[in-house]
């Protein structure tokens, strides 16, 4: 049984936190996307996407998170990850995603880097 898929933001500092949770593969992407673009629209310097709570990410959602990225960076944002789960840290390894955007074991790690509070 899979997790309904939803998009939470807060705001702590000058990070926008993303807690993503559910499935996020090609019959989500859409959902994914256009939420976690509005959220990039707010402005904010860092956006952390916390992905404790994402079970399974295919090559449809590793598509949403390099589109959000691009997005982020277009708007002068820097886009990083937190807490994502065993399976999703290897695909990010073995795709080099992860040089694009740092995944870190917290969000508080994450939210703290170059100075930001979270």
């Amino acid at each position: 049984m899979t997790t309904e898929p939803s998009v939470r933001a807060r705001m702590a500092g000058t990070s926008l936190i993303v807690q993503l949770s559910g499935d996020i593969d090609y019959l989500t992407a859409s959902f994914f996307q256009d939420r976690l673009l509005e959220k990039i629209a707010l402005g904010r310097q860092r956006v952390v996407l916390d992905l404790d709570a994402v079970p399974f990410c295919d090559s449809a959602g590793l598509n949403v998170l390099v589109h959000a990225w691009q997005q982020a960076k277009q708007t002068g944002a820097v886009l990083v990850l937190a807490c994502a789960p065993q399976k999703l840290q290897r695909m990010l390894r073995m795709t080099g995603i992860d040089t694009l955007m740092p995944v870190y074991g917290t969000v508080a790690e994450a939210g703290l880097v170059d100075g930001n509070g979270a």
